[in-house]
């Protein structure tokens, strides 16, 4: 029987307490006792940066803007279907993150972060977003369970209504905001469409296997 083993505790600014544990050769980021993220279930992760660049066909020097470095499935997964002339901004604004992941949880990151297509951002990613102009190709959202603020009550300014219009601004004609979510939410898909974006919805599972929960990802492309 293999105990639960604390790494370390990290706290998001104006917000909660996360704890990294390790399990074996797994870890897991808690908030309190819920579950944020995992290395056991990465795969809808994952899907938020392939399912993107699916989306985005033929356009050259591709420009992401990812929120949240996490465990860094979703930049590993850009990384991997993005050309050499694309970059990516990560946004993270918890510095213990970016710890975890040059340290305990280096063999997971894989040299993700020195990648020269790569530029790492201790900013609020909403800042990096109000200050954009028809700058990125693809805004990739994962700081929260879903559309509303978990980790940061200042969250919930991303996923109304002045949020999505700021986001669309920053996006380039044809550009995708991609949101990961836990859960379905009907409201926020009428809210994306009433921003003026074309939304889709693609239920993905957790885990790689096709197993686990069932997560949300919605893609709200700019006319």
């Amino acid at each position: 029987m293999i105990d639960d083993k604390l790494v370390g505790t990290a706290f998001v600014p104006d917000g909660v307490e996360l704890r990294l544990v390790q399990h074996g050769e797994a870890f897991t980021i808690l908030l309190e006792d819920n579950e944020l993220m995992s290395t056991k279930a990465s795969a809808s992760e994952e899907a938020l940066a392939i399912m993107t660049r699916e989306r985005l066909p033929d356009r050259p020097a591709l420009q992401f803007l990812i929120g949240g470095y996490g465990m860094g499935y979703t930049l590993r997964a850009a990384l991997s279907v993005l050309d050499e002339d694309a970059h990516v901004v990560v946004s993270e604004i918890v510095p213990e993150i970016l710890t975890w992941a040059k340290g305990p949880m280096r063999a997971f990151t894989d040299g993700c972060l020195d990648d020269p297509r790569v530029t790492v951002v201790g900013e609020d990613v909403a800042l990096l977003i109000d200050s954009a102009q028809d700058a990125y190709d693809a805004i990739l959202l994962d700081v929260d369970n879903g559309p509303e603020g978990l980790t940061r009550r200042s969250n919930d300014g991303l996923y109304s209504v002045a949020g999505l219009h700021r986001a669309m601004a920053a996006l380039r004609s044809g550009g995708i905001l991609a949101i990961w979510s836990a859960y379905a939410d009907p409201a926020f898909t009428v809210r994306l469409q009433e921003a003026g974006f074309r939304v889709s919805e693609e239920e993905v599972r957790a885990r790689p296997n096709g197993k686990g929960f069932r997560h949300l990802i919605w893609f709200a492309q700019k006319p």
